[in-house]
């Protein structure tokens, strides 16, 4: 009979490699950045150091865990036969890495038969290190080791909402039009340049909510988890651009949050089967 992973040993190897995944990536900030590809525009940059960082993820991790699945975003999908499967994301907030703002993460995710299970966002620049991971039978989140939780209830109109842009250029001015809707409902809107971290933002109390269409899974498995582990809830949508729409809200205040994301335009419009409208 093949022994179940223990998810909280997996934690224990994501929390290891995205250590060393930051420490490649502090080094190629000091010696400096260029510009190695695009993607899915002439914004959407990939340097070397994504992809340094991500062979180095799977290469560290592989060696104590050769038959694991692997996704990531810099790399093929690679299958497995233990069940297990590793989220990469090797450097989230590439812009802002490449402009020298310490606002960019490793982030890894442990899934488990499909169940994400732990997860690690490391923030590089600085060394913050949010984790997710299995406690005594129950999942906890973290910040260099110590518990965190989201921030309390507060009316629509107090929360501190974190936002991101896709790349897609039309995608932009659909969400920018949302943001200007959503605004004056609310104390004020950040856009910080990292999914993941602005998860761990709410996470950790820092922000009231987050949302952001143009996220893959990528982005936000090992955030995702940090945030419903510390009382979040998550949920993903269309995005009235057609992307994938991320919510991320303190479970307390969920509903109103989601609602009014919708009023000022973030979501596709629900169609009402046999309409005809």
């Amino acid at each position: 009979m093949t022994t179940r992973p223990d998810p909280a040993a997996l934690a224990d190897l994501a929390l290891e490699t995205a250590r060393l995944a930051a420490e490649l990536v502090r080094g190629r900030q000091a010696a400096g950045v260029s510009v190695a590809a695009t993607k899915s525009s002439d914004v959407d940059i990939v340097t070397e150091a994504d992809q340094a960082a991500e062979a180095l993820i799977r290469d560290t991790i592989r060696a104590r865990r050769p038959d694991d699945a692997f996704l990531g975003e810099e790399g093929e999908a690679e299958t497995g036969t233990t069940g297990v499967r590793w989220i990469i994301d090797p450097i989230d907030g590439t812009v802002n890495f490449l402009y020298g703002l310490p606002q960019y993460a490793v982030s890894i995710a442990a899934e488990l038969d499909g169940e994400v299970v732990a997860g690690v966002v490391l923030n590089a620049a600085t060394g913050l290190e949010y984790v997710a991971r299995e406690d005594d039978g129950r999942l906890v989140a973290t910040r260099d080791g110590r518990a965190i939780a989201v921030r309390g209830e507060a009316p629509l109109s107090h929360r501190l909402i974190g936002t991101g842009f896709s790349y897609d250029r039309e995608v932009r001015v659909v969400q920018a039009q949302a943001v200007t809707r959503l605004l004056p409902h609310i104390r004020d809107v950040r856009r910080l340049g990292s999914a993941a971290l602005d998860m761990c933002a709410v996470a950790d109390g820092q922000l009231d909510g987050y949302i952001e269409e143009g996220v893959h899974l990528w982005d936000h498995a090992a955030a995702g988890l940090i945030a419903r582990a510390a009382g979040a809830r998550t949920e993903l949508a269309q995005g009235a651009g057609g992307l994938t729409l991320m919510l991320c809200a303190p479970a307390h205040g969920f509903e109103e949050f989601r609602e009014a994301t919708r009023q000022a335009g973030f979501m596709a419009p629900v169609t009402i089967a046999g309409n005809g409208e």
